[in-house]
């Protein structure tokens, strides 16, 4: 009889109307479910429970889901019936008062319904009203919240100061109150409503008819930023996304034209531009652009600045952000967010974000000890690199600095005029026994610079010049040194311990290329301290070394470490996986939830990006050889430390490759930057990583999620790998480079 009642309910089921997208999400809430918890009930993907609950295109679930579906909801109804609709009369009392500073923003009261986004993205706040509201008049400075309503349905009209409730799931305390509301919105135009699109699904009506009032709005009312990073620095100032229907409206063009793009801006006689100059808002020198940046003068410690980003100007770079800029304003809202909360607010690309990162970390000044009047002066602050730029020492000058300005006009410098560290393009032909195997199998080093930058100690200030040094692994510095002299096919593997190697099937780990040194050539420290290792002596004919110095980049390491594994734990990739569980992980990660997905692609370029900006090159300007750049004004203008951390990334992964060679016999193919192809019997990094009873070898290469960890990069066939070099009649073509898809295209001829 069970059995036949069982039917019943399910045929009923099946049958039954569906409440509406925003019910079943208030449901779903009410009893603090995820969308992860009701995908993994009803063993389904997390995307078609947002699907379900989607209010622009809700989609309707069918089958077997749609019988459990339903009966999910009729038990949350049960527990948690509608609440009553807010009486008419009640929204004439629900204003405020004009808003104050920031600064003195009052608390909320206890009474007010709170506004609390969901972790989920949404595409609109959902009313949750209590059926016996309270009726204060919201703080000052609060703005209009605007609440959830079904696709078609006239918007409100908008009533500045109205306090709207939203989801719940809002953290009761631990919140800054300046920044309630998150980091950034996304601001968007929809049925003649101007939207601002913030964290967790919230959304704000925008009173501003223009963009200096849309700046005034933002520091006065929409309660956006984000707390400094470090205790000395600033808090970031708030990020505005304008889409192209908030162009428009606001009078600016949707597209750049191409003078435009290379200008980098809008031009100064643009009205819009005007509008600001006329209410007092200042541009900072690279003008009205895709990251615009709008301020008045400090007073004190006030801070008045409000920074754009415009997605149809190309600020989000498709080959770090994906196709971030065509997202709904709610699900670009959410992707931003994410990354805004885990590194921090974007200041521009990504690699302009990793670059300030570093500063936000460790601010160049801090607020002294009270003098004997109790005033509290600025001075430097310990660990970092200082307010004002240093100059780098001529071996680490890159070509057309100011340093080498008296050198002749066309001389190249050589190793012993040039430190040149970089990463590695290597590649050798296969053996015979290595084309007997059927596989070529690439694995990638998880964040390899960032692991390289971690515990590394950089140089602080200048480089002091000295002659005939005695090497000091802890110095930093850039040393001259022969090299030449070591021979990998005898290297020390422990205190007594030496192991032989072929060393013409390993590349060198003194050059990007591979190629054993051929003299007295500049090297970096970690490069150096490697040779040691080995066990060789160095002898440096002279160096340019830093006795001021520390870790800079630990905090920065630690903040995208956290930021990444985070992320990949939400792609339900996690640290502590068995090696066979983490690869069927990471085998279509990116499907699981393609938005947190571009957050672990831009995360990964904050890192690539920022070591890059170190030593940024001229970018037009009209610049000269021998002239400065503008780059060379910024204290984080460090050509030292980009070296420095690609020297210990190379000499990391060597030193595994090493590890790997005395143990199993097994030599790289190919390398390029911290990818490793190896010849191999099976199509995954387990048929030739050396594991036993699940521990890797020690010192070798692990497969795992952590930074310095390894995964799976892609397999090719060992015949692939042979057409291909014969197809371009390159013996050494660097396979690492299309090992992933194994895509070459007749314009790829390996130089």
């Amino acid at each position: 009889m069970s059995e036949l009642f069982e039917a019943v309910d399910a045929l009923v089921a099946s049958r039954a109307p569906l409440p509406s997208a925003e019910e079943r999400k208030r449901l779903r809430q009410a009893h603090g479910l995820t969308l992860d918890d009701v995908a993994g009930a009803l063993k389904v993907r997390r995307a078609t429970v947002s699907g379900w609950e989607s209010v622009r295109k809700p989609v309707e679930p069918r089958g077997p889901e749609r019988e459990a579906y339903a009966r999910l909801l009729n038990k949350l109804a049960e527990l948690y019936p509608a609440p009553a609709a807010v009486p008419a009369a009640m929204s004439a009392v629900l204003t405020a008062e004009p808003a104050p500073s920031e600064r003195t923003l009052p608390t909320e009261p206890a009474s007010e319904p709170v506004l609390t986004p969901e972790p989920e993205n949404t595409t609109r706040a959902t009313a949750s009203t209590p059926s016996t509201p309270a009726t204060p008049a919201t703080p000052a400075g609060q703005a209009a919240r605007r609440p959830a309503r079904t696709a078609g349905s006239t918007p409100p009209s908008h009533r500045p100061g109205v306090r709207r409730t939203a989801p719940p799931g809002r953290p009761a305390d631990g919140t800054d109150p300046r920044f309630e509301n998150g980091p950034l919105a996304v601001v968007d135009v929809e049925d003649g409503q101007v939207l601002a699109y913030c964290t967790g699904g919230l959304v704000l009506d925008v009173p501003a008819k223009n963009i200096p009032a849309l700046v005034e709005w933002t520091l006065n009312e929409a309660r956006l930023g984000q707390p400094r990073l470090s205790g000395p620095g600033k808090d970031a100032d708030p990020l505005l996304v304008l889409t192209e229907a908030a162009l428009k409206r606001y009078g600016l063009p949707v597209a750049l034209t191409d003078e435009e793009r290379l200008a980098g801006r809008i031009p100064e006689g643009h009205k819009v531009v005007k509008q600001l100059t006329r209410a007092d808002w200042k541009l900072t020198k690279r003008g009205f652009g895709p990251w615009a940046r709008i301020y008045r003068p400090a007073q004190g410690s006030e801070r008045t600045c409000v920074q754009l980003c415009i997605p149809s100007w190309h600020a989000l770079d498709t080959r770090h952000w994906g196709a971030a800029a065509q997202l709904p304003p709610a699900d670009l809202a959410r992707v931003l967010s994410v990354y805004a909360s885990r590194v921090m607010t974007p200041r521009g690309s990504t690699a302009v974000t990793g670059l300030e990162l570093m500063t936000a970390l460790h601010p160049p000044t801090r607020a002294s000890e009270p003098d004997a009047e109790g005033k509290r002066h600025s001075e430097h602050n310990p660990g970092s690199l200082g307010k004002d730029p240093v100059d780098c020492a001529p071996c680490e000058a890159p070509d057309g600095h100011p340093l080498l300005a008296d050198l002749p006009r066309f001389h190249v410098r050589g190793p012993g005029e040039k430190l040149f560290e970089e990463a590695y393009d290597w590649a050798r032909p296969l053996t015979d026994a290595e084309c007997t195997r059927r596989y070529l199998v690439g694995i990638d080093v998880n964040m390899a610079f960032a692991a390289g930058a971690n515990g590394l100690i950089v140089g602080l200030g200048a480089p002091t010049h000295v002659k005939r040094p005695v090497f000091d692994p802890k110095l930093p510095g850039a040393w001259l040194v022969d090299l030449s002299h070591v021979d990998l096919s005898r290297v020390k593997a422990g205190k007594d311990t030496w192991v032989e190697l072929d060393a013409g099937l390993l590349p060198s780990p003194f050059t990007p290329n591979g190629d054993r040194p051929q003299g007295p050539a500049w090297y970096a420290t970690p490069t150096v301290a490697y040779a040691v290792e080995l066990g060789y002596d160095v002898r440096p004919i002279e160096a340019y070394v830093r006795y001021e110095n520390g870790r800079y980049l630990d905090g920065w390491y630690n903040r995208l470490r956290d930021a990444y594994l985070a992320t990949m734990a939400d792609l339900g990739v996690r640290a502590d996986m068995e090696p066979a569980d983490f690869l069927a992980a990471m085998d279509g990660y990116r499907e699981h939830d393609p938005q947190l997905a571009t957050v672990v692609s831009a995360i990964k370029a904050t890192v690539k990006g920022g070591l890059g900006k170190l030593r940024e090159r001229p970018r037009g300007e009209g610049w000269r050889p021998g002239e400065p750049w503008r780059a060379l004004s910024r204290p984080t203008w460090r050509p030292d430390i980009r070296a420095a951390v690609i020297s210990r990334t190379r000499i990391n992964l060597h030193r595994k490759m090493v590890k790997h060679a005395a143990f199993t016999g097994q030599y790289p193919v190919s390398i390029l930057s911290d990818c490793v192809v190896y010849a191999a019997d099976g199509t995954s990094p387990l048929d030739f990583l050396p594991y036993r009873d699940g521990k890797p070898l020690p010192g070798g290469f692990k497969l795992g999620i952590n930074p310095g960890l390894v995964k799976h990069e892609g397999t090719q066939t060992v015949l692939w790998g042979e057409e291909v070099r014969d197809r371009f009649d390159a013996p050494e073509l660097n396979l690492a480079r299309y090992i992933k898809d194994g895509t070459v295209t007749d314009t790829d001829n390996g130089e």
